[in-house]
């Protein structure tokens, strides 16, 4: 599996000094293990990240609880955290919270700005102080009726306007009964990967939908085998360099007890968390222990 990691941009490692492409001769043994061990970190190399996606709850009083259980936590891991509020209260979470916790909107428009009743934009998300927008949640899809085109189109728009996504995808539960899973989650990420040119400020959601608000949650190998899968269709359609950097979070009923598991599977990178997001324990899958 270490085949496409060949060329090696050497800028990577300034105490090196080389230009541009070098090729690693692998007759010498020295050289391989060398190289054995750069592909490792590289693969490796994939920082945690845990959403928190507070949907459609929350008041100033409840708000403030959560910022203040989580304000002295020491954080354990090497992780990018990200809360995605309400939009009411994006501003008034970006002010209170600690700052190492980002901020997300929830969903944003197309447009930059106009007769879009009842919309929020880009712009406004980011005067707000927030960095981050979930994007086609499965609710999104299925309680609001937004299509494939439309998400790619507000993947676009908020990328080119400056805000990291978090786009979402996944199948529901007539679906992967019928065995069209990886249909179903080709079918989405055409349509995000088809908008997306800087892929380093997407982290793509795989939330199976019958996983989510169940209390079922997908196996830890059942959620692998969709990451390992929607990570090969990425080197087979973007880029090797790209289905090794992005970061494939799983979200479907994530809580404490089951976090280890899932983020020890080699694809998993994170997840999106519903519920157990809104309590002070929050901070225990952010530290999730994955040695």
């Amino acid at each position: 599996h270490h085949h496409h990691h060949h060329h090696l941009t050497i800028s990577l490692f300034p105490r090196l000094n080389f230009c541009g492409h070098v090729t690693l001769v692998e007759e010498s043994s020295q050289v391989q293990r060398f190289f054995d061990q750069l592909t490792f970190n590289m693969e490796g190399g994939r920082k945690l990240w845990v959403g928190g996606n507070w949907k459609m709850n929350g008041t100033r009083a409840s708000i403030t609880e959560l910022i203040g259980a989580w304000k002295d936590v020491a954080i354990t891991n090497d992780v990018d955290v990200v809360i995605g509020a309400p939009a009411p209260y994006l501003q008034f979470l970006r002010t209170e919270m600690r700052d190492d916790f980002q901020v997300a909107a929830q969903n944003a428009y197309k447009a930059a700005k106009g007769a879009f009743t009842g919309e929020i934009s880009v712009e406004m998300i980011k005067d707000c102080g927030a960095t981050w927008v979930i994007l086609g949640h499965s609710e999104r899809r299925h309680v609001f009726g937004e299509s494939d085109e439309l998400i790619g189109e507000k993947v676009k728009f908020a990328l080119e306007n400056g805000l990291s996504v978090s786009a979402c995808i996944g199948e529901t539960l007539d679906e992967r009964e019928a065995g069209k899973t990886m249909d179903v989650v080709v079918r989405q990420m055409q349509a995000i990967a088809a908008n997306v040119t800087d892929w380093s400020r997407v982290v793509l959601a795989y939330e199976p939908v019958w996983a989510i608000g169940t209390g079922k949650t997908a196996s830890p190998e059942q959620a692998q085998e969709v990451h390992s899968q929607i990570r090969k269709w990425l080197a087979d359609n973007v880029s090797a360099d790209v289905a090794t950097a992005t970061r494939i979070v799983y979200g479907g009923s994530v809580k404490t007890g089951n976090c280890q598991a899932l983020g020890g599977q080699p694809d998993i990178d994170g997840f999106l968390v519903g519920g157990a997001s809104l309590v002070p324990d929050f901070t225990d899958i952010i530290n999730v222990s994955l040695d």
